[in-house]
């Protein structure tokens, strides 16, 4: 059994005592006090909307794994996933919730993401024997997500677009090359920090009972049992297969009609016509992934013989329940991240760790968002904001700035709301690797736009 605390426990109480502790040094303890009811508001105001998003996900994806759908296109990356997720059985509904989540991801389709980010932690906490730890695969599956690959970082080039920038998709080669960076990086270290003594799990009864490929030992009786069985449904209709290729040919053509709309006699709009097909082809597929899962997923499944509503409602009656395990775990990060930040902690580091980066030519102005990043969103996306309207957006640390936040992750939020969905408090690894993913994203960021911008 391990035996060593959570992470998240020293750096929970180490946030919360800095935080009385400098706000009190600064004449400050109002801003921490108002921090704190900030922090606990806004994690119920984000949990709240995500009720109607987890809905609706959960239930496409119960129409995608009841028709077999989401099998399928785990046999497809079997390779892949086996190398990344030894402890899960390649066929198990994990796999398949895992793939769509990354996919989403690297679409920057954060609505869908985090739905399917937390419907995969459901089905890995089925193989699970240890009630409130988190495995190698859950550790794995948060790094990879807190550096996911990002082929289009949508709200920084809107908020260069938006500022006025002349080149607001300059970022989207750089973000990627930095997106690449951090996940190598994020892969590498958890697979090196689950190998040591403090972070290994001590032997066990295997999770995964004889009768069942999917049911956890001492976990199955708690969780619903359709995450755990899988029927397999009859076979596609000809009518349905049919169905299903004018769909995908119809979506096919509006793919191209924005990619090229000359083709179809239709002028190009302004903004597209300043930027290459690569862009305009992600850009595409951003617009369309939504709209293309929302019908094809219940096309599908009809053609496959599964009853479409009455499955849909099944699996969104799932959604409450997911989010009301997760508010707490919410609370409780976002309080101390609040507390900390109307301490001035970022603020006192920002002018602590100064004069260590100026000889790396680590710009300044960049050290405040850096800080944050992996502590809250919004904050760093005011952050983002300030700088490129201080700075101008085209300038190289706007672009470097806006390059960090599209290529790095709220490690904290999202171990807080992934863990905190099936009650993890060991989080063992998960948060040092997260880490050093976003490190690795500051800094290639930095060094990429220095080299090419």
């Amino acid at each position: 059994m391990v035996t060593t605390a959570s992470v998240l426990n020293y750096i929970w109480l180490a946030l919360v005592l800095l935080a009385i502790a400098i706000g009190g040094w600064n004449d400050r303890l109002k801003d921490v006090t108002a921090g704190a009811f900030d922090g606990a508001k806004t994690a119920v105001t984000i949990a709240l909307a995500l009720i109607g998003i987890m809905a609706l996900w959960l239930g496409v994806m119960r129409l995608a794994e009841r028709a077999g759908l989401v099998q399928r296109i785990a046999r497809g990356l079997r390779p892949i996933m086996r190398r990344l997720f030894p402890d899960v059985p390649p066929d198990h509904p994990a796999i398949g919730s895992m793939v769509m989540n990354m996919s989403a991801n690297m679409l920057g389709l954060g609505n869908a993401a985090t739905p399917l980010g937390l419907r995969a932690m459901r089905d890995l906490e089925t193989l699970n024997p240890r009630a409130g730890v988190a495995t190698n695969a859950m550790c794995t599956f948060l790094a990879i997500n807190t550096s996911s690959v990002q082929l289009i970082p949508a709200t920084a080039i809107a908020i260069l677009a938006a500022s006025g920038s002349t080149r607001p998709t300059a970022i989207v080669g750089t973000a990627l090359l930095a997106t690449l960076c951090a996940a190598s990086v994020a892969i590498i270290s958890v697979k090196l920090l689950e190998k040591l003594p403090m972070f290994q799990l001590g032997r066990e009864t295997p999770a995964i009972a004889d009768d069942s490929p999917y049911r956890s030992t001492s976990k199955s009786k708690d969780l619903p049992e359709e995450v755990a069985i899988v029927e397999q449904p009859p076979g596609s209709s000809t009518l349905g297969l049919i169905a299903l290729i004018v769909l995908t040919l119809f979506f096919v053509v509006l793919f191209v009609r924005m990619v090229a709309p000359t083709l179809f006699g239709v002028p190009m709009a302004p903004d597209a016509a300043t930027q290459n097909i690569f862009v305009r082809s992600v850009n595409a597929l951003s617009i369309l992934a939504i709209p293309f899962l929302l019908s094809f997923f219940p096309l599908y499944a009809a053609a496959r013989g599964v009853k479409v509503y009455d499955e849909f409602v099944e699996g969104a009656k799932e959604g409450f329940g997911v989010i009301l395990k997760i508010i707490p775990f919410l609370v409780t990060m976002l309080v101390a991240i609040g507390m900390f930040k109307g301490a001035g902690g970022i603020d006192l580091l920002s002018r602590v760790l100064s004069p260590v980066l100026a000889p790396l030519h680590f710009p300044t102005d960049l050290l405040p968002l850096a800080l944050m990043r992996p502590l809250s969103g919004s904050a760093t996306l005011a952050l983002l904001t300030d700088i490129v309207h201080r700075l101008g957006p085209d300038n190289i640390v706007s672009l470097t700035a806006a390059t960090i936040y599209g290529s790095t992750e709220t490690t904290f939020y999202v171990a807080a709301v992934y863990f905190g969905a099936v009650g993890i408090k060991q989080t063992r690894h998960a948060i040092p690797a997260g880490l050093l993913a976003d490190l690795t994203g500051v800094v290639a960021s930095v060094v990429i736009c220095r080299a090419v911008l």
